[in-house]
Formats: structure tokens, sequence, C-alpha cells
């Protein structure tokens, strides 16, 4: 599909010519082309004389063509396009006007306008050109007002703090959000009758602004250079991080009093960046720089920074720690283990192989039986016990000992044997066999 071409309509005042463009299909029951501000819209213009000269320039909807020559004619068409789809439309039909005389002076207006942003603050500067007694109001639109069809030159507002002043800056901070864009512009006045307004400046933030030197501190410890980065912004430094995406080149090098020391480069994605082996009573110089990928920006470097390394230990005494340190750990660790190897040995020589045996009954506390937890009990000795009687025949003084059936006493009756009758009946047994022998 072709695109057809765009309505134009032209305006001339006060030395300008106003532009107004419609889409292709304005006057259309049924598109093709259903988002009319998908277009983009080239302008091409050229002084009605002999020695024209074409000028190109892509403009919004609603427009306005200036630094044209006063009281002359201009002819103009345009052409809208979709880069995306990468079509170029018909020409719209050729339309001329005639410029009128500037009711201003030029100098009464502001000249070089132009935006200064570091670290997402705005200002808006401008040039004051003649020495007279003027006020100043700078007015800003959002930017995706002038992608409409619809004629915004009544929509335009004050910055607060910007109304009436006299100097020739204003602070835009408190306007300007990174995700619109906006278009600026300053009107000059002179007593009540004479205004004149300068030529509009654009403001992307993100684009626009710039990246600002970081801050940085420097910290040792042992062998171990410590660099320490905060964003550029300060405080505020999320807007920064957030939006940027922000990396970090960090310089650093040997400063010695007769020269300087290679410049050693390092990237690094975080604020905190480590730099080992660094010698002992040296001087060591730093410098970072931010810079965003996404956006191809970069900062300054921040202003260097230098800090002075510590007196090393002599190498001798650092063997020497280090060899009484082993070996402290081995004797600590040997000793450790000859205890429970030692412990180990007295538990298990006292279960299997005790030194003295246990006696065999225990009396009081309803004495009970000692047996190793750990053995099972063995069955009890048992004494085998006989009384002998003697008799004697009167015939041939024969002994006769008459053996009685053996008598068992178990130890488990009694703590101790009872030996008084025992000894008594063997003692009579032998005053009666001394008697008959006799």
């Amino acid at each position: 599909a072709q695109i057809g071409p765009p309505g134009l309509e032209l305006q001339s005042m006060n030395g300008i010519v106003k532009v107004k463009v419609s889409p292709p299909e304005a006057n259309q029951r049924k598109k093709m082309w259903i988002n009319d501000l998908t277009f983009k819209y080239n302008l091409v213009f050229w002084e009605n004389s002999s020695h024209a000269q074409l000028q190109r320039k892509n403009i919004f909807p609603v427009d306005t063509i200036d630094d044209l020559a006063p009281n002359s004619t201009y002819c103009f068409k345009v052409q809208a396009n979709l880069p995306i789809e990468g079509k170029q439309g018909w020409f719209s039909p050729i339309s001329c006007v005639k410029t009128s005389q500037k009711a201003v002076e030029d100098l009464l207006c502001a000249t070089n306008v132009s935006v200064l942003a570091v670290n997402m603050k705005f200002q808006l500067l401008w040039h004051n050109q003649g020495q007279q007694e003027v006020t100043y109001n700078v007015q800003y639109i959002l930017g995706y007002l002038k992608k409409l069809h619809d004629d915004y030159s009544d929509k335009w507002l004050s910055v607060p703090r910007c109304e009436n002043i006299t100097n020739t800056w204003c602070n835009l901070s408190s306007i300007i959000n990174n995700t619109a864009f906006y278009y600026l512009r300053v009107q000059t006045r002179q007593g009540h009758n004479k205004s004149c307004l300068s030529g509009e400046v654009k403001v992307d933030p993100l684009k626009t602004n710039r990246i600002g030197p970081p801050d940085v501190k420097l910290d040792l410890s042992d062998t171990l250079l410590h660099i320490l980065i905060s964003p550029p912004g300060g405080d505020e430094g999320e807007v920064m991080r957030d939006n940027y995406d922000l990396s970090y080149r960090i310089l650093y090098w040997k400063n010695s009093s007769d020269k300087e020391g290679e410049v050693q480069q390092k990237e690094v994605k975080q604020t905190i960046a480590t730099v080992s082996d660094v010698s002992p009573s040296s001087l060591y110089c730093v410098k970072v720089q931010a810079f965003s990928e996404p956006y191809n920006k970069s900062s300054a470097y921040s202003q260097q920074q230098c800090i002075h390394t510590p007196a090393g230990t002599p190498l001798p005494l650092i063997i020497f720690g280090i060899f009484m340190g082993a070996l402290l750990v081995v004797l600590l660790v040997a000793a450790s283990l000859v205890f429970v190897f030692y412990q180990a040995y007295n538990k298990i020589k006292y279960v299997f192989f005790p030194s003295c045996q246990p006696p065999l009954n225990i009396e009081g506390f309803e004495a009970q039986l000692f047996s190793s937890p750990y053995l099972s009990a063995a069955e009890e000795p048992v004494e085998s016990c006989c009384v002998i009687e003697s008799m004697v025949t009167e015939e041939g003084n024969q002994i006769d000992f008459t053996d009685y059936k053996h008598s068992k006493q178990s130890s488990r009756d009694s703590g101790n044997y009872s030996n008084d009758d025992n000894t008594s009946g063997s003692k009579g047994s032998k005053e009666t066999l001394e008697k008959e022998v006799v």
C-alpha cells in the first residue's frame, strides 16, 4: 500500500510561519493506517525566487518555521513516512505564503538557550543580548503533546520559581521526570507591551543528562588495597544506578619519588574493588571513571586519591612465625590423640583384664553379687565339708571312721564362714579318741 499525501495548512504571523499537517487518511471513513501517531513528517520548503535552495526539516503535526526572511514568499510541501516499515509517502500539493515583519526586534529575545544537566540536575541557561532591563519567564511543554494533531500553543506552562526573573538561568529539577521528554523556551518581557519568545530546546532527560565523576575512598588490610566507590549523584545516586546500569573503570599505579609505575586498569560493576599484592612501604594512587554502555556515556575521572602502604614484616620472621604456629598445632593434636588412646586403653584393661577379683559376698545393704556389667556371672565355688567320728573297739583297738555325707554350704547363705561348731566338734572327737586309745 502506498501512503497518500497529507494535508497542509500555513499561517504567517510575527515573522514566522505556523505549519499544521493532517494525516493522509484524515477524511476517510475506512483507513489503511489506523494509528496516525506513527507517521513522521518531512517538510520541504524554499524561498520563491530565482536562486531558491531547498531546505528540509522533520516537523511535528503542528510546528513553526522561523529564521525566514521577512516580507518574502516561501513555498512548502510535506511528506508522511513510516520509518519502521521503510515506507515513504507522496508529497502534498505545494502551498505558498508570504512572511510578515517581526513585531519585536531580535535584540530583545534570549539567545543561546541550552540545558546543562549533570547527575539528573537540570538547569536552563541563556544569554541576554542587550543592556535593556527585561524579565524572563521560562515555559515548558510535555513532548508528547507535540505529536498530536491538535494545536498546543495554549498548553505551555511556567516553570515554578522561574517567573519574572532577571537572572539568565533557571533550575528545572522540579519539573523534569526521566520517564518523559520536554520542550522549553524563554519568554522575554520589557514593560507591558513588548515580549519575545526564544527558540525551543528539547530535553530528553536520560539522553541530555551527563554522568558526573564518582567519589573514591581507599582502605588497606594486609596486602590488599580496597577501593570504595560512591556512585555519581551522592545520596541521590539511586536514580543514576537504576537508569544507566553503571560500571566503573579503575586506574591505579605505584607512585615512587623518582618515577610513576605502569598504570593498570580494572573494570567492575560493584562499588567495591580490591587490588591484591600491593608492595609494602609504597604509595599507590587511584582514580575512577563511571560509564554506561547502554547509553554510550562516560564521566570524567574522579580526583586522584593516594594511600601509603605500611612497612612489611621481614621474611625470616614470617617464616619463623609460620613454623612455630605449625609446630604448636602438631603438638596439640598429638597430645589430644595420646590422651584419647590412654583413656581407651584404661577402659579396655579395666573391663577385660581386672587387676583383682571382687569378694564373693558383700554383707550389708542386702548383699548383692558383685559382677561386671560386661561379663556373664560365673558359678560360685562350693566348699565340701565332712564330719568324721572315730570309734575304738575293745577287741582290736581298731579305729573305725564313719564318713558322713558331705554337707554343702553355699557362700550365698552368709558372707563369712562360721567355724565355731566345727571347731568344737573336732575338739570333742579328738578328746574322745584319745580316751579310747588310752
